[in-house]
């Protein structure tokens, strides 16, 4: 090759640049989604204008709105801080930062919301299939919250990881859930005179319970099957070579002993 050959050929791509701004991309998306969700659903609770809450609160219980203000107040919390929590290179270079923002985001987002939601959730005016969903999502938000901050505090990081992005999943869950609502809402309408025989509340009702539940339980299925078990799959193929070098370490000594 003469050097105007080399002078023009294109540059090699670097696998390790590449997955870097994969690994950059797979966390600015997340993260500007959830400050673009909570810059959308935050405000108008914000005013403590009961006529502008996107849920409408039932007029027999006048403890639902401050319950529900206080609920979207802490939630926006708990997004925003989960969006900064799986930052891989926030984890890596400041571990310090990391362990703070996680303890923002437990005691000062899930741990005040999930507890607000499982209270207005039971009483949801979406009906008892939404109810059902909604209680069943907080305890189970709360639950692997703790259990992940139990694992971490123990040292036992491999499994503080697995608990917290199953945490995060069902943080971010409340953006599918309005996805969803959008799908089945295209799909659902225009049957209102036929499948629902022009009943809006039933409509409003299933359109919500399909969300709600789907919102939640395919974000988790999905973290099961590809990040919890892509992770064992990696930890397992990590033992198994240092396994097979132990082992051809131990070939290579010299027998001892033996005259």
């Amino acid at each position: 090759m003469n050097n105007t050959d080399s002078a023009t050929a294109p540059p090699k791509s670097d696998p390790g640049s590449a997955r870097a701004r994969w690994k950059s991309l797979s966390f600015a998306v997340p993260a500007l989604v959830a400050v673009a969700f909570v810059a959308f659903a935050l405000p108008p609770y914000l005013t403590l204008d009961p006529s502008r809450s996107r849920i409408p609160p039932p007029v027999d219980l006048p403890a639902y709105y401050p319950l529900l203000v206080a609920h979207v107040v802490f939630a926006s919390i708990a997004i925003l801080t989960a969006g900064m929590q799986i930052w891989t290179g926030l984890r890596r270079r400041y571990p310090a930062l990391h362990r703070n923002i996680g303890r923002v985001y437990i005691f000062a987002g899930v741990l005040p919301a999930s507890s607000f939601g499982f209270a207005i959730g039971s009483v949801s005016p979406f009906g008892p299939i939404t109810r059902a969903s909604n209680v069943l999502l907080a305890m189970l938000w709360l639950a692997c919250t703790l259990i992940g901050y139990q694992m971490g505090r123990r040292r036992r990081y491999n499994e503080h990881r697995r608990w917290m992005i199953r945490s995060f999943a069902l943080t971010l869950s409340i953006i599918t859930n309005r996805v969803w609502a959008v799908i089945f809402a295209s799909v659902l309408v225009p049957q209102l005179s036929t499948t629902f025989r022009g009943n809006e509340v039933f409509l409003g009702q299933t359109i919500a319970g399909l969300s709600a539940w789907l919102g939640w339980v395919i974000p988790l299925l999905i973290v099961e099957w590809w990040f919890v078990e892509r992770m064992e799959k990696s930890q397992r193929s990590g033992e198994e070579k240092r396994q097979r070098s132990r082992t051809s370490q131990s070939q290579l000594r010299p027998d001892v002993g033996i005259s």
